[in-house]
């Protein structure tokens, strides 16, 4: 007599049972603008956009992004690149990922990190990743930060670096 046994890992029922991980819809070379009244304020662009749809719809830019804001006169006040994002239509939130950096072109300053959320809500970006700042007369460096998306206000946690501070009489 002899007994036959099979015996299959959490893991590998989970990986069967889970659902499809295709996209429902992909595109190539996407360009889609935000705007409030007519005037343009936000511009993203890449290379590859993939929609989830579910429970938790989501739009994932597997090659990266970059998303170019614009003051009242079309200018371009910031900007934010990275090498992969996701955005959760739900929460209105977008994580970026690998290679990211804000510019700021009024202060001329920009922001590089390994990982950034963006509140498009609140209009905020933070990290809890290490940060570089670089501004034409100065680097600092920190462990987190918050700011608003156009990176002219922020607070920037154990912030490292060599600052000049002119004195008043």
């Amino acid at each position: 007599m002899m007994f036959f046994s099979c015996e299959n890992s959490l893991q590998v029922i989970q990986e069967i049972t889970q659902r499809d991980t295709l996209a429902d819809v992909s595109a190539d070379t996407i360009t889609y603008f935000r705007s409030d009244s007519g005037r343009v304020q936000m511009q993203l662009d890449a290379p590859v956009m993939n929609r989830y749809e579910g429970v938790n719809p989501s739009l994932e830019f597997p090659e990266g992004f970059k998303a170019i804001f614009f003051d009242s006169a079309m200018n371009i006040t910031s900007r934010i690149k990275a090498d992969y994002g996701i955005s959760y239509e739900n929460t209105k939130m977008l994580e970026a990922r690998n290679d990211v950096e804000v510019e700021n072109y009024e202060t001329n300053e920009r922001l590089n990190t390994e990982s950034l959320y963006w509140d498009q809500r609140k209009r905020l970006i933070f990290t809890r990743a290490f940060v570089k700042i670089t501004s034409p007369d100065k680097v600092i460096f920190g462990d987190s930060l918050v700011a608003t998306e156009g990176f002219d206000q922020r607070t920037i946690h154990n912030m490292r670096g060599t600052l000049e501070i002119e004195e008043e009489d």
